[in-house]
């Protein structure tokens, strides 16, 4: 078929968050843009946003919030003075307005791309070669050949499988077939107690699953702060999730009925366990997608994990291509990618942008949530840092009692000397758009006295924020 042929500026591949979001940021400074993207959900018709929007943060986000409700009407109710008959759950139609909702994001960067003239091509691209002043990209089907000054590499990640048992997405099921099940199952096991567990964990649980997580690590949550981990851990076992740790699974066993799993668990001794499962999702997690992408051919760096060889400012090892999100070194998150897109946009347009990977919050959307960002106390030990460190409970905060969301407590730590933020962890309600304020302030090398010297209005969550950071030094009013 013959070949056409187009020259830009910035050529991105991949339109997921870091993707669409460098192209927008590279046209509004000016540059001639084109995004490539293949996701179509089956439809025929582009679906973009990368696994964030399709088959990651939103959908799950949708379907956390729709099983909160369900929750809530079920349980939470009667202690406002509401009283509701037997709840039941419509599943079709929970699915059905969380495929709205990624529909409508899908729609939403179509639009966005044409108010800021990106020009997008539905299909799937490949590095073919330099050429003088550039590279030629592949995208197929069609053998269209584009040409452009700089690359742009947002191609974003895939779940891992264990060894020997692919997803089949029908029994045994990564995060696409986990948001997309018809009928909400009897059993289901989780291997991988991290976010994506506990949060595709929490949404089937609430919908009246019985849910197992069994995680490798000896500890839960072993990123998080070890005080807001263990917090949590109290608070999943009471909503009913059960959680092993220090598994080591030794088979998994497909059947027509179910999923047969057996393992050791942290007690050590060799004896084994066995346990079936309706379904089984598996959460171990996530591969970076260079595999489509003629790499070797071109010369393109990749490291022992598949992903694409950065510098500090995403540059590869070819100039003129550059790499950003979940395909490079760093946290595997949708915002960080989306802050590295802006960065190599402007590093192009002969800017300087920059992503201090030190601060990129973390987030857990469960119930109560769980958000982070800086160093744990931990963290601060191994390296010999002098600290102080203040907390305040969700439980002396009135808007929290108000709203009967009182699990939790903000926690901030400081430089002994300096009084610099150096970490802010949070369980609690609202935690992520709490955190937000950790990381403006951090942002700044704020001290936790600037954190207390701010009026916070009242009655909010955010009070806690400011509660813990005159904790610090040992004068909270509210404690």
């Amino acid at each position: 078929m013959a070949s056409s042929r187009q020259d830009y500026d910035v050529l991105v591949i991949g339109a997921g968050p870091g993707g669409y979001v460098a192209a927008i940021r590279a046209a509004q400074l000016g540059l001639r843009v084109a995004c490539v993207d293949d996701w179509d959900n089956g439809t025929g018709k582009p679906a973009l946003g990368g696994t964030c929007t399709n088959v990651g943060c939103i959908p799950s986000k949708a379907l956390l919030q729709s099983s909160e409700y369900a929750a809530l009407a079920a349980h939470g109710l009667a202690e406002h003075g509401v009283r509701v008959g037997k709840t039941t759950v419509d599943l079709a139609r929970m699915l059905a307005r969380k495929d709205t909702v990624v529909r409508q994001n899908n729609e939403g960067i179509l639009f966005l791309f044409k108010k800021n003239k990106v020009d997008f091509v539905s299909g799937h691209a490949a590095l073919r070669a330099p050429i003088e002043g550039g590279w030629e990209v592949l995208v197929e089907p069609g053998a269209q050949v584009l040409r452009a000054r700089n690359v742009v590499v947002a191609t974003g990640s895939s779940p891992r499988a264990l060894p020997g048992t692919p997803f089949d997405e029908e029994r045994i099921l990564s995060n696409t077939g986990a948001l997309m099940l018809e009928e909400v199952p009897r059993s289901l096991g989780v291997i991988g107690a991290g976010v994506i567990g506990l949060e595709l964990g929490s949404v089937w649980r609430r919908l009246g699953a019985e849910v197992t997580l069994l995680e490798a690590l000896p500890v839960f949550l072993g990123v998080a702060d070890e005080q807001i981990a263990k917090e949590a851990l109290k608070a999943f076992t009471r909503q009913g999730l059960k959680i092993q740790l220090g598994v080591q699974i030794t088979e998994i066993r497909p059947g027509p009925n179910g999923v047969l799993v057996r393992y050791r668990d942290g007690a050590g001794g060799d004896d084994q366990k066995a346990i079936e499962f309706e379904r089984l999702i598996v959460s171990i997690g996530r591969v970076p997608n260079t595999a489509g992408l003629d790499a070797q051919r071109v010369g393109l760096a990749l490291d022992a994990r598949g992903a694409v060889v950065v510098d500090a400012h995403c540059a590869t090892n070819l100039p003129g291509i550059w790499a950003v999100g979940d395909v490079v070194r760093g946290p595997m998150l949708a915002h960080k990618a989306e802050e590295e897109g802006v960065a190599v946009a402007e590093r192009i347009a002969g800017g300087a942008g920059h992503v201090d990977l030190d601060l990129i919050p973390s987030v857990v959307y469960t119930d109560p949530e769980i958000a982070w960002v800086g160093q744990t106390e931990a963290q601060l030990k191994t390296a010999g840092r002098a600290y102080r460190s203040g907390s305040f409970p969700f439980a002396a905060n009135g808007r929290a009692r108000a709203a009967g969301h009182t699990v939790g407590f903000v926690k901030m730590l400081a430089d002994a000397a300096t009084d610099e933020v150096l970490g802010v962890h949070i369980i609690g309600p609202s935690a992520s758009e709490l955190i937000s304020e950790a990381v403006v302030a951090m942002s700044f090398r704020a001290s936790s006295e600037d954190i207390a010297r701010i009026c916070h209005a009242h009655p909010t969550l955010s009070e806690a924020v400011r509660e813990a950071a005159l904790a610090v030094d040992r004068r909270t009013l509210n404690l």
